[in-house]
C-alpha cells in the first residue's frame, strides 16, 4: 500500500478513534445524572421506544447503511457516476420512509402498549426521516471521518449541555427521549446540506432502480437478522416485563455498547477500504488489513471482558446507581458479547461481505435471531433482564460459529499471527492482581480508576515482554511521534 493511503488509512483510525473516545467520554458524564433523575422506569420507557422504534427504522433503511457505503466506494472516484448512484439509493430510501410511517402511525393508534406513550413514541419517530436524509453511508465511503467525527462531537456536546439544563425530575423523560433524537440524528440535516460538495444534486438521466434492489434486499435482510436479535429483548422485555426491568437491562447494554464501539473501532474505518481493495483485486492488501483488524480486536476485547464482569457491581454503581442492581447479573451475563461482536464485525460486516459472501451473513444472523427468540420466550418470564441477556449472549455465539466455520479456510491465515496464549496469560495475571483491590474497600470511583490502571499497566507490560506484535508496533509509533515533537521544538 502506497504511503498516501497508509496515511489516510491512519487518519481513519485516529479520527475513528476520537469519535469512539466520544461516545465513550459523553456517556460516562451523562448518564450516570440522568439515569439517577429518571430512575429505572424513565430509562425503561425511552429504551423500550427507542427498541421499538429501530425496527420501524430499519425497515425505512433497508440495508441501505451498509450496502450504501459498498456501492458508493466503488464509484467514489467518478463524481458523475457516484451522484447517480446516490440518488437511487436516496429515491428508494425515501419512498420506504413513507410506506413505513404509514404502518407507524397505525400501530400507534392500535398498540395499547404504545398508545399510553404516544408522545414520546411520536419524538422517537421521527428518528426514521432523519436516517434517511443523513445518508451517513456516503461520507463513510468517502472515508470522511474528520468531518463525521467533528460533527459528532459538536452536536453530542450540545446535547450534553440539554441534558443537564433540561432534565431534572422523573417526568422529564419525554425531554430525554427528544435530547436523545437530537444527538443521534440533527447531524443528519447537515450532512443532507453539505451533499453538494461530493455529488451534483440536480436530477440524474436514466435512473437504474433495479441495479440496486437485488443487493439492497439481501443486506435489508441482514440487517433486519441483526435487528432483530439486537432489539429484540428490549421489546420483549418491554411487553413481557415492566419498563423497570427494560431500565436495569438498558444500564447493562449501555455499558456494553460502549465497550463494543471501543473494541470495532478499527473494522469501522475498514469496510470502504476492504471493499475498494476487492474491487482492485488488491486481495493481499485485504488480507493484510483484516489481519490487522482482527488481532486488534483479541488484544483490545479479551482484557476488557474479563475486567467489566470482576467489576460490574462497581461499574454499574458508577454510571447508573444503587437502584440499578438489577442489572448487575445481566451485565456480567452479557459481558462476552463484547468479544464476539468484534469478531463477527470483522469477519462478517469486513470480511464476507466485500468478498460477495453476503448470504453467509444473512444465515448466521438468522440463525442468531431464532436462537435469541426462544431463549427470550423461555428466559424472560423467568429471569427478567438476565434472561434476555442470555438470549443475546447465545445470539452473538451461535453467530460467530456460523461465520468462523463459512471462513474456516481464510482464518487459517488470519488467525496465525495471534497469540492467544499470551493474551489470555496476561489478562489473568492482571485480573487476579487488580482484583485485590476490592479488599481495600475504597469508593467506588477510585476502585475502578485504581483496579483499572493496575490492570492496563500490567497487562501492557506482560504483552511487551511476551513481544505482542500489535502492542510493540503502537508503542514504536507512539515513541516516534514524540522524538519528532521533540526535534521540532
Amino acid at each position: 500500500m502506497g504511503a498516501g493511503k497508509q496515511k489516510s488509512l491512519k487518519i481513519n483510525f485516529i479520527m475513528n478513534v476520537i469519535l469512539t473516545m466520544s461516545s465513550f467520554i459523553f456517556p460516562l458524564i451523562t448518564f450516570p445524572y440522568v439515569s439517577r433523575v429518571l430512575m429505572p422506569s424513565g430509562m425503561g420507557k425511552v429504551s423500550f421506544a427507542m427498541a421499538f422504534v429501530t425496527y420501524f427504522s430499519m425497515f425505512a433503511q433497508m440495508g441501505i447503511p451498509t450496502y450504501g457505503i459498498r456501492a458508493c466506494a466503488k464509484v467514489r472516484d467518478d463524481r458523475k457516476k457516484l451522484s447517480k448512484t446516490v440518488q437511487e439509493i436516496m429515491i428508494i430510501n425515501l419512498l420506504m420512509c413513507v410506506v413505513v410511517y404509514i404502518v407507524y402511525f397505525a400501530f400507534l393508534a392500535v398498540i395499547p402498549r404504545v398508545r399510553q406513550d404516544r408522545t414520546l413514541f411520536l419524538i422517537m419517530g421521527t428518528m426514521i426521516v432523519f436516517n434517511a436524509i443523513g445518508v451517513e453511508w456516503l461520507y463513510k465511503a468517502l472515508e470522511k471521518y474528520s468531518y463525521i467525527t467533528i460533527r459528532s462531537i459538536v452536536f453530542k456536546f450540545i446535547a450534553l449541555l440539554l441534558m443537564f439544563g433540561l432534565v431534572h425530575t422523573r417526568r422529564d423523560y419525554l425531554i430525554y427521549g427528544g435530547i436523545v433524537i437530537f444527538a443521534s440524528s440533527a447531524s443528519n440535516i447537515f450532512n443532507f446540506i453539505n451533499l453538494k460538495k461530493y455529488i451534483s444534486i440536480s436530477p440524474q438521466k436514466n435512473y437504474n432502480f433495479k441495479q440496486h434492489i437485488g443487493m439492497i434486499l439481501i443486506f435489508f435482510a441482514m440487517s433486519v437478522a441483526t435487528t432483530i436479535y439486537t432489539n429484540l429483548d428490549t421489546v420483549m422485555l418491554g411487553f413481557m416485563k415492566t419498563d423497570t426491568d427494560v431500565g436495569y437491562y438498558n444500564a447493562a447494554v449501555k455499558i456494553k455498547s460502549i465497550l463494543v464501539s471501543v473494541v470495532t473501532s478499527l473494522g469501522t474505518v475498514l469496510l470502504p477500504r476492504a471493499s475498494y481493495y476487492v474491487e482492485q483485486n488488491n486481495i493481499e492488501e485485504f488480507y493484510r488489513i483484516a489481519k490487522k483488524a482482527l488481532n486488534f480486536i483479541f488484544v483490545i476485547a479479551i482484557p476488557i471482558t474479563v475486567y467489566f464482569i470482576l467489576f460490574a457491581e462497581e461499574g454499574i454503581n458508577f454510571l447508573s446507581g444503587e437502584a440499578y442492581a438489577g442489572a448487575i447479573l445481566p451485565m456480567k451475563v452479557i459481558m462476552p458479547t463484547v468479544l464476539f461482536i468484534g469478531v463477527t464485525n470483522v469477519l462478517g460486516i469486513q470480511m464476507m461481505v466485500p468478498l460477495g459472501k453476503e448470504k453467509q451473513v444473512l444465515y448466521s444472523e438468522i440463525a442468531g435471531a431464532i436462537v435469541d427468540f426462544v431463549l427470550n420466550i423461555v428466559c424472560i418470564p423467568r429471569l427478567g433482564a438476565a434472561g434476555a441477556a442470555v438470549g443475546t449472549l447465545a445470539a452473538e455465539i451461535v453467530v460467530c460459529i456460523w461465520q468462523m466455520t463459512t471462513m474456516r479456510k481464510e482464518l487459517k491465515k488470519l488467525f496465525v499471527s495471534i497469540k492467544y496464549w499470551l493474551l489470555i496469560a496476561a489478562t489473568a495475571i492482571s485480573a487476579s492482581v487488580s482484583v485485590q483491590v476490592k479488599i481495600l474497600e475504597t469508593g467506588v470511583f477510585v476502585c475502578l480508576v485504581l483496579s483499572a490502571g493496575c490492570f492496563c499497566v500490567i497487562y501492557m507490560v506482560i504483552l511487551l515482554l511476551g513481544k505482542e506484535e500489535l502492542t510493540i508496533e503502537v508503542l514504536g509509533q507512539i515513541k516516534e511521534r514524540v522524538m519528532r515533537l521533540k526535534v521540532l521544538k
